[in-house]
């Protein structure tokens, strides 16, 4: 490389769930929760590349700066989440995350696979549980 420009693409696809997969999250509220974490996460400088979900777990797609920490981003993501959630009063409960979260690297090649895949979230999960979802992202082919 000739010129001294770096050139790195980060991208993490970001599983998170509701604490102990409670159903608490209807396609209204995740509508507007998904809406709030596109515009909050833009003013803190997380790129949000996608972000959907079903009623107990949210998918999110980040590209990460190289001086940004992964789990510092995804407690900001899941904090502001659920702040936004309970102070909105949008559903009788109180929400809480599952301490845990599940992230996988993407290829730059895969990017817009993995976009397409969560925004079919719904579609999907009529038909597969999250276990099966992480079984399939956790084989590992070395």
């Amino acid at each position: 490389m000739t010129h001294q420009h770096n050139r790195v693409y980060l991208f993490v696809h970001i599983i998170w769930t509701v604490n102990n997969r409670q159903p608490l999250l209807p396609k209204p509220v995740r509508m507007l929760l998904f809406s709030f974490l596109q515009k909050n996460s833009e003013a803190k400088g997380i790129k949000v590349l996608a972000v959907n979900g079903v009623e107990d777990h949210l998918h999110c797609l980040l590209q990460l700066h190289p001086a940004q920490n992964l789990l510092q981003v995804v407690k900001s993501l899941k904090a502001d989440a659920a702040q936004w959630v309970n102070d909105s009063k949008v559903i009788a409960d109180t929400v809480e995350w599952e301490e845990g979260y599940a992230a996988y690297s993407v290829s730059p090649s895969g990017v817009k696979q993995v976009i397409d895949y969560i925004q079919k979230q719904e579609e999907h999960h009529k038909t597969k549980t999250l276990d099966n979802e992480l079984e399939v992202f956790d084989k590992v082919q070395l």
